[in-house]
């Protein structure tokens, strides 16, 4: 199969180790001597209705990808899961501020 860098952009990455959906591909890791395709990177999701960025990014290596189809790229690999951030509040004494 032959794929150019722009068309991975409009596949989606699953993980088949608990079928997550990750994203669609954001940019491309290439070691430039050889030409070689090192890595996949994949934003992370929206936050607060993509008015606060986004999350930190996934980083697939090559070795990771399974396979490579029309609309999907599966990968075998463990994502970690971070629990959401907690601001904690300090209470203010006296005064409006």
């Amino acid at each position: 199969m032959q794929c150019r860098m722009v068309e991975l952009r409009y596949k989606e990455v699953i993980n088949i180790c608990d079928g997550c959906r990750l994203g669609f591909v954001g940019d491309v890791e290439v070691l430039l001597p050889e030409g070689r395709v090192t890595a996949l990177i994949v934003p992370g999701p929206c936050r607060f209705f993509g008015l606060f960025g986004r999350g930190e990014e996934f980083y697939v290596p090559w070795e990771c990808i399974k396979q490579i189809g029309d609309d999907i790229i599966l990968i075998d690999k463990p994502v970690e899961r971070r629990p959401p951030y907690q601001e904690k509040r300090k209470r203010r004494r006296g005064g409006f501020f």
